[in-house]
């Protein structure tokens, strides 16, 4: 999966988007290129949005 095919705006669970890091950890072996790190990056702030979604819900 690239940057480009994440859609701005999708909404995905806290917990999807985690596994989708996780997969992208595993299939480099640890070691990112610059092309997966932009990728990690965008999953990260999504995540993180994600998680404050989640939490207002909650409340």
């Amino acid at each position: 999966m690239s940057p480009n095919s994440v859609t701005p705006g999708s909404v995905r669970s806290a917990a999807a988007l985690n596994e989708q890091i996780r997969a992208l950890w595993i299939r480099s072996g640890g070691s990112l290129s610059p092309q997966e790190r932009a990728e990690y990056e965008l999953l990260v702030v999504q995540w993180a949005a994600a998680v404050r979604g989640e939490v207002i819900e909650a409340a």
